[in-house]
Protein backbone atom coordinates (compact mmCIF):
# COMPACT_ATOMS: atom_id res chain seq x y z
CA UNK A 1 0.00 0.00 0.00
CA UNK A 2 1.41 3.39 -1.34
CA UNK A 3 1.15 6.55 1.20
CA UNK A 4 -1.51 9.23 -0.08
CA UNK A 5 0.74 12.17 -1.78
CA UNK A 6 -0.09 15.57 -0.59
CA UNK A 7 -1.85 17.72 -2.83
CA UNK A 8 0.46 20.61 -2.85
CA UNK A 9 -0.46 24.68 -3.56
CA UNK A 10 0.82 26.58 -5.39
CA UNK A 11 0.00 30.13 -6.69
CA UNK A 12 1.30 29.27 -9.73
CA UNK A 13 -0.36 25.74 -10.30
CA UNK A 14 -3.52 27.17 -9.38
CA UNK A 15 -6.84 28.07 -11.54
CA UNK A 16 -7.35 31.51 -12.07
CA UNK A 17 -10.16 33.12 -13.05
CA UNK A 18 -10.69 37.06 -13.50
CA UNK A 19 -13.55 38.53 -12.17
CA UNK A 20 -15.45 41.74 -12.91
CA UNK A 21 -16.29 43.63 -9.62
CA UNK A 22 -19.48 45.59 -8.95
CA UNK A 23 -18.08 49.51 -7.90
CA UNK A 24 -16.90 49.34 -4.65
CA UNK A 25 -16.95 45.40 -3.70
CA UNK A 26 -13.21 45.26 -4.26
CA UNK A 27 -12.85 47.46 -0.90
CA UNK A 28 -15.46 45.94 1.22
CA UNK A 29 -13.97 42.05 0.06
CA UNK A 30 -10.77 43.95 1.45
CA UNK A 31 -12.17 45.26 4.71
CA UNK A 32 -13.87 42.09 5.50
CA UNK A 33 -10.55 39.93 4.41
CA UNK A 34 -8.30 42.73 6.89
CA UNK A 35 -10.41 41.95 9.93
CA UNK A 36 -10.60 38.34 9.18
CA UNK A 37 -6.43 38.14 8.94
CA UNK A 38 -6.41 37.10 5.34
CA UNK A 39 -5.70 37.82 2.00
CA UNK A 40 -8.54 38.72 -0.31
CA UNK A 41 -7.94 35.75 -2.44
CA UNK A 42 -8.37 33.35 0.65
CA UNK A 43 -11.18 35.67 1.72
CA UNK A 44 -13.27 35.27 -1.44
CA UNK A 45 -12.19 31.34 -1.77
CA UNK A 46 -13.39 30.97 1.71
CA UNK A 47 -16.73 32.87 1.24
CA UNK A 48 -17.38 30.55 -2.27
CA UNK A 49 -16.56 27.73 -0.45
CA UNK A 50 -19.15 28.54 2.62
CA UNK A 51 -21.87 28.76 -0.21
CA UNK A 52 -21.27 26.03 -1.96
CA UNK A 53 -21.47 23.67 1.34
CA UNK A 54 -24.49 25.97 2.08
CA UNK A 55 -26.31 25.11 -1.33
CA UNK A 56 -25.25 21.36 -1.13
CA UNK A 57 -26.93 21.02 2.65
CA UNK A 58 -30.12 22.93 1.09
CA UNK A 59 -30.29 19.88 -1.60
CA UNK A 60 -30.04 17.71 1.42
CA UNK A 61 -32.44 19.18 3.80
CA UNK A 62 -34.90 19.26 0.78
CA UNK A 63 -35.29 15.87 0.30
CA UNK A 64 -36.45 15.27 4.24
CA UNK A 65 -39.95 14.85 4.18
CA UNK A 66 -42.60 16.81 6.15
CA UNK A 67 -44.32 13.98 7.86
CA UNK A 68 -40.78 12.46 9.10
CA UNK A 69 -41.05 11.50 12.92
CA UNK A 70 -37.78 12.87 13.60
CA UNK A 71 -39.26 16.65 13.16
CA UNK A 72 -41.02 18.30 15.67
CA UNK A 73 -44.23 20.25 15.03
CA UNK A 74 -42.40 23.82 14.92
CA UNK A 75 -39.60 21.65 12.55
CA UNK A 76 -42.48 21.17 10.14
CA UNK A 77 -44.24 24.14 10.10
CA UNK A 78 -40.71 25.82 9.16
CA UNK A 79 -39.46 23.09 6.62
CA UNK A 80 -42.60 23.89 4.74
CA UNK A 81 -42.38 27.48 4.89
CA UNK A 82 -39.02 27.13 3.73
CA UNK A 83 -39.77 25.09 1.06
CA UNK A 84 -42.46 27.81 0.26
CA UNK A 85 -39.56 30.36 -0.51
CA UNK A 86 -37.55 30.58 -3.93
CA UNK A 87 -34.15 28.88 -4.17
CA UNK A 88 -32.57 32.95 -3.92
CA UNK A 89 -34.66 33.35 -0.80
CA UNK A 90 -33.45 29.85 0.78
CA UNK A 91 -30.35 30.71 0.27
CA UNK A 92 -30.33 34.17 1.96
CA UNK A 93 -31.97 32.82 4.41
CA UNK A 94 -29.60 30.07 5.07
CA UNK A 95 -26.46 32.46 4.70
CA UNK A 96 -28.33 34.66 7.03
CA UNK A 97 -28.23 31.91 9.29
CA UNK A 98 -25.01 30.89 8.91
CA UNK A 99 -23.66 34.56 9.49
CA UNK A 100 -25.52 34.73 12.69
CA UNK A 101 -23.88 32.03 14.15
CA UNK A 102 -20.75 32.56 12.84
CA UNK A 103 -20.88 36.38 14.86
CA UNK A 104 -22.78 33.96 17.77
CA UNK A 105 -19.36 32.15 17.64
CA UNK A 106 -16.79 34.94 17.45
CA UNK A 107 -18.59 36.98 20.41
CA UNK A 108 -18.37 33.52 22.73
CA UNK A 109 -14.29 33.53 21.79
CA UNK A 110 -14.09 36.93 22.71
CA UNK A 111 -15.63 36.68 25.86
CA UNK A 112 -13.02 34.01 27.09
Amino acid sequence: MQPMKQAIYSSRTADKFVVRLPDGMRERIADVARSHHRSMNSEIIARLEQSLLQEDALGDDLSLRLDSPELSLHERELLQRFRQLTRRQQNALVALIAQDSELATEGATTEQ
